[in-house]
């Protein structure tokens, strides 16, 4: 299959983000015609976008922003759509589009599933969509022959190793790699009073300001524990973490005979992306080309388990099942952002996401309406034990 005949089709939902900027870098290098664009509430470089990639549709939650975004391009043709109900409806727009589906948090499980109903291919950059909602993702997946095709490094990493694999009982582990974050090294005491400015200077990354807090908390690699035994249906206790500072090896897989494969690029987001959107086929990118010998040493560590709790927590809640992983993942979200607003210390997030944990409901067959209802029970349940 030649790149002229790779579905070249895009919605791109979380487009003014870190994640959908560079997916937009991606889609102008290789011709793709972008249909809708999404976004929570940046108009100005929504509209940006919208004069550059002429999409059909584009849509902002935020209802206000939207109001304003459509009297900004009321000279295109571009027709702006509001709320989460424009947003899902952007998702579900084409059934032979690529859905690139880069929200941030909870808010992005609704239009993947919209997304799947229209059988699109999803290149999925929201991990709480397979954290909170894995199983109805991917029973709806499979339904409508939807293949999810995985953007984050980590698990984009994994994804390219296994290509190689003959059979699934090869398969021993799955390692994915972390930076470590801001504070690696540093003791439970230390990150008492350590300051959002201080969490958001994360050493190889540019990302947006949630993901880099949970970076910081280590929260965000059990989140992609979770989300890896989703994507390759491996149990929690085949999924190990290592720290790895210099974000080069982005993951790794063990097969039965010890022998360990490894995905290596520098820290640019724009290859996993691109091999989202252009698989099976591999094409140029706009990535700098990697030079080990500039690198010399490549490090491996441990996590510190007991200082990053947070790891250890969303273990617990997959191994648990059912609604417990939803219920960390809406306990996180609400105390990422209290941390964010000052209200809370850094190492009230893990405290309040065990809380929860402890309280959550055990029920392992949920639908939409259970993990919607969880979602508000955990955030209300942080906001009260403050």
């Amino acid at each position: 299959m030649s790149e002229q005949e790779q579905n070249k089709k895009l919605i791109i939902l979380g487009s003014t983000g870190s994640i959908g900027v560079q997916a937009l870098d991606v889609a102008r290098l290789h011709g793709y015609e972008v249909l809708a664009l999404t976004a929570d509430r940046n108009v100005e470089r929504l509209e940006e976008q919208i004069r550059q990639f002429r999409p059909r549709f584009a849509a902002l939650a935020n209802e206000q922003a939207a109001t304003d975004l459509k009297t900004r391009v009321a000279d295109t043709a571009t027709k702006v759509l509001a709320g989460g109900e424009g947003v899902k409806a952007c998702a579900a727009l084409s059934g032979d589009a690529i859905v690139l589906n880069s929200i941030v948090g909870m808010a992005g499980l609704e239009p993947t599933l919209a997304a799947i109903e229209a059988g699109s291919r999803i290149a999925l950059a929201n991990k709480e969509t397979l954290v909170a909602g894995g199983k109805l993702v991917f029973e709806k997946a499979r339904a409508k022959g939807v293949d999810i095709l995985p953007v984050d490094s980590e698990h984009s990493a994994i994804f390219q190793a296994l290509q190689g694999m003959n059979e699934k009982k090869e398969l021993k582990r799955l390692i994915l790699t972390a930076s470590g974050g801001p504070f690696f090294g540093k003791t439970k005491e230390e990150l008492k009073s350590v300051t959002l400015a201080q969490a958001l200077k994360h050493p190889n990354w540019s990302m947006g300001a949630k993901i880099t807090v949970d970076s910081a908390t280590m929260m965000n690699k059990g989140l992609e524990l979770i989300e890896a035994v989703w994507l390759f249906d491996m149990p929690p206790e085949k999924v190990d973490i290592l720290v790895h500072r210099q974000s080069i090896v982005h993951s790794l897989i063990e097969y039965v005979d010890n022998s360990i494969i490894a995905q290596l690029g520098v820290p640019d987001m724009r290859i996993p992306i691109q091999y989202a959107l252009t698989y099976p086929q591999r094409f140029e990118s706009p990535v700098e080309q990697l030079r080990l010998e500039k690198w010399k040493t490549l490090t491996f560590d441990e996590p510190d388990y007991e200082t990053f709790a947070c790891i250890d927590l969303c273990r617990r809640a997959i191994g648990q099942g059912g609604l417990y992983p939803a219920a960390a993942n809406s306990a996180n979200e609400m105390a990422n952002e209290l941390f964010r607003s000052g209200a809370i210390g850094f190492l009230d997030i893990p405290r309040l996401v065990s809380l929860a944990l402890d309280a959550a409901e055990s029920k392992p067959d949920y639908d939409l309406a259970d993990v919607l209802a969880t979602d508000q029970w955990a955030r209300e349940f942080v906001r009260s034990h403050l």
